[in-house]
C-alpha cells in the first residue's frame, strides 16, 4: 500500500486533490444517476410491481465491477483492505438487520434512498430537499443524540466477534486454514495489528473470483446483455472503485506532519472511506451550520453530496427535465417526512445506506454489508406489499 510522508503544505495539496477528485466523480455519479434513473428504491419496485429487471440487472453490474476493481487494487498493494472503514470483527447483526429493514421501509415510503433524494433534488424536487433535511436531523440524532444513546445501549451491545474479521473472505480463509492446519498463521497476524501478505492475497483473489462469478450469473440472462444497461452499470461500478483509490490509496498519509500518525485524508471515521448518502448529508448540514468554526473541516462525504446534486442538476438542464415539484397532499407529506426518519435511524444504525453498504461495503466482501443489503430489501418488499394492499 503505497503512503506518503509529507509536510503541512503538501498535506493541504493532497486534501484538495483528493477532494476534487470525490468531487467530480460524484458530479459524473449523479449525472448518470438522473439520466439512467440508476435507482436501488427503483429496481426493487420494478421487479416486484412489474416483475421488471433491468434497473436491479444494472444495480447488480455495478456491485460486481465495484467488488472487482476494490479486489484489483488489494492485489496491486494499492489498498489495504484491513484499514477500510468495513473492516471490522464484529459481524453487528442485530444493528444490520434492524437498521437495514428500516432504511428499506422508510425508502420506499420517502420515494428513494438517500442517493435518489439528492438526485432528485439536483432535478428541482422539493420533496426531496425536504426528505434530506428531515433524514439528515433523525441521522445525526442517531449519531450522537438522543436516538445515539439508545442505539449504543441496544443494538450496538449485539454482535458475534470473528478473529478472522466480518467478511466472507475471512470465513473461506479460516474453513480452508483449518483444513490444513494453517489457520493459526492469519489469527497470529490479526493479533498483531497486521495481516500476513499471503492472507491478503487470498481475500484480495476471493473478491476478485466472487465478483466474476456474480457478474457471470447475472449476465448469464439474454435481457442483462443490454450495452445501455452494462454501460450503466460499467460505469457506476467504475466510479466506485476511482473513489476507492482516491480515498484508501492517494488519500492515505503514513505519518501526518502534524500528529505523527496515519491518516486518510477527508475521513470522518479515520479509515478508508468509500461514498454513502445519509450520515455525510447530516455532516454537509453541520458544515453550513458551523462554517465559521476552523475544527469544522470539509470531508470527502459533504463534498460527494454537493458533486451528486450539481451532477444531476446538470443533467436536468441540459435534457430540460429540471422542473419543481411539491406534495400533493398531506398524506404525502407525512408518508415523506416518516420516510425520511427512518432513513435516517437506519442507515446510522446499519452503519451504511443502500450505496453505503449496499454497494461500497459489498465490494470490501463485508457480511455486515450483505446483512445490511438482504435487511432493507425485505424492509422495502414488506413496504411495497403493504402499500399495495392498502391501495
Amino acid at each position: 500500500m503505497p503512503s506518503h510522508a509529507l509536510s503541512s503544505l503538501d498535506l493541504q495539496v493532497l486534501y484538495w486533490e483528493v477532494l476534487g477528485g470525490f468531487f467530480f466523480l460524484s458530479v459524473a455519479l449523479g449525472f448518470i444517476s438522473q439520466r439512467t434513473h440508476f435507482c436501488t428504491m427503483g429496481a426493487i419496485a420494478d421487479v416486484y410491481l412489474m416483475g421488471e429487471w433491468t434497473r436491479a440487472r444494472q444495480w447488480m453490474i455495478s456491485v460486481c465491477i465495484a467488488m472487482l476493481g476494490f479486489g484489483v487494487l488489494c492485489l496491486c498493494g494499492l489498498i489495504d483492505p484491513t484499514k477500510t472503514l468495513y473492516y471490522t470483527h464484529k459481524w453487528s447483526w442485530a444493528s444490520c438487520i434492524v437498521g437495514g429493514i428500516f432504511f428499506g421501509i422508510g425508502m420506499i415510503l420517502a420515494s428513494g434512498c438517500g442517493l435518489k433524494s439528492i438526485v432528485r433534488a439536483g432535478e428541482g424536487n422539493l420533496k426531496s430537499l425536504v426528505v434530506l433535511l428531515v433524514m439528515a436531523i433523525f441521522a445525526f440524532s442517531t449519531l450522537k443524540g438522543f436516538f445515539g444513546v439508545l442505539r449504543v445501549e441496544s443494538l450496538d451491545k449485539l454482535y458475534i466477534s470473528m478473529p478472522l474479521g466480518a467478511n466472507w473472505a475471512s470465513l473461506l480463509i479460516g474453513l480452508v486454514g483449518e483444513s490444513f492446519g494453517s489457520a493459526h498463521l492469519f489469527v497470529h497476524g490479526v493479533a498483531e495489528g497486521r495481516a500476513g501478505q499471503i492472507e491478503l492475497w487470498w481475500y484480495s483473489v476471493i473478491g476478485v473470483c466472487s465478483a466474476l462469478v456474480l457478474l457471470a450469473l447475472v449476465l448469464a440472462y439474454k435481457k442483462a446483455r443490454q450495452s445501455s444497461l452494462i454501460l450503466t452499470g460499467l460505469c457506476v461500478g467504475l466510479i466506485f472503485v476511482c473513489i476507492w483509490w482516491f480515498g484508501a490509496s492517494l488519500g492515505y498519509v503514513a505519518e501526518s506532519p502534524d500528529t505523527l500518525d496515519e491518516i486518510f485524508i477527508g475521513s470522518k471515521s479515520g479509515r478508508s472511506e468509500a461514498l454513502s448518502f445519509v450520515a455525510p448529508v447530516a455532516y454537509l448540514i453541520n458544515w453550513f451550520e458551523f462554517f465559521s468554526d476552523s475544527s469544522n473541516v470539509l470531508s470527502t462525504g459533504v463534498v460527494s453530496v454537493i458533486g451528486v446534486f450539481t451532477g444531476s442538476c446538470l443533467s436536468a438542464l441540459i435534457s430540460r427535465s429540471f422542473r419543481w415539484e411539491s406534495f400533493t397532499s398531506v398524506h404525502d407529506t407525512a408518508y415523506h417526512l416518516l420516510g425520511a426518519a427512518f432513513m435516517g435511524v437506519g442507515a446510522v444504525c446499519a452503519m451504511g445506506c443502500s450505496v453505503g453498504q449496499g454497494i461500497s461495503g459489498m465490494s470490501t466482501l463485508s457480511l455486515n454489508a450483505l446483512t445490511t443489503l438482504i435487511s432493507i430489501i425485505m424492509g422495502a418488499w414488506v413496504c411495497l406489499v403493504f402499500q399495495s394492499k392498502r391501495a
